[in-house]
């Protein structure tokens, strides 16, 4: 994963993947068959990853715990890289992430009592917004002075998203546990 995000799967190579981890090219072709299989298998478990902390933080209302929140801090950025790249070089595991992602978010804005309201477009165009951070994180860290993915970044970047969407969009309740798991997770640090 770290290699495809660095440098993109096209200038990946089988051998390069084996000197990284220290086994044979012919280990890694046993395991995946091909350099494209290999993303693939990082393309599921990346969509797994995301499908899991959604759960975790939504549906099971853990984003105001500071333990959530360091987890994510700490599993997430190798992923977040990887998934920026991916969107920006496309493959079909690419485009059903972001397809995930908006149907997600459609389906918590469509909780909102406003039936005259475009809850697909609002999804796309959120989701869109928030992959766009993971997709210029070098440019966003250069900008703010430190890395997106540290803490001060990930605490910078959180505060000002959650400054800039109204509650109303995100919904109280959520929109209140963001809030509290940041200022928590940032007591923490």
């Amino acid at each position: 994963m770290a290699l495809f995000a660095e440098q993109g799967v096209k200038a990946t190579t089988i051998r390069g993947i084996a000197e990284a981890a220290k086994v044979s090219p012919g280990l890694v072709q046993h395991h995946f068959g091909s350099k494209e299989a290999l993303r693939q298998a990082c393309d599921e478990y990346v969509l797994s990853y995301l499908r899991e902390q959604v759960h975790l933080g939504i549906t099971d209302h853990n984003l105001e715990k500071p333990e959530f929140i360091e987890n994510v801090h700490r599993t997430a950025p190798p992923l977040m890289k990887y998934l920026g790249r991916a969107l920006v070089d496309g493959s079909p595991a690419a485009a059903a992430m972001f397809d995930e992602l908006v149907s997600v978010t459609e389906e918590h804005l469509a909780g909102d009592d406003h039936a005259e309201v475009d809850h697909r477009a609002r999804a796309t165009v959120l989701t869109a917004m928030k992959l766009g951070i993971t997709v210029l994180h070098e440019h966003v860290s250069r900008a703010l002075g430190t890395d997106l993915y540290a803490s001060q970044g990930v605490l910078r970047v959180g505060k000002a998203q959650l400054d800039l969407i109204r509650p109303e969009f995100l919904g109280r309740e959520l929109f209140d546990q963001a809030r509290t798991g940041l200022e928590k997770f940032e007591g923490h640090q």
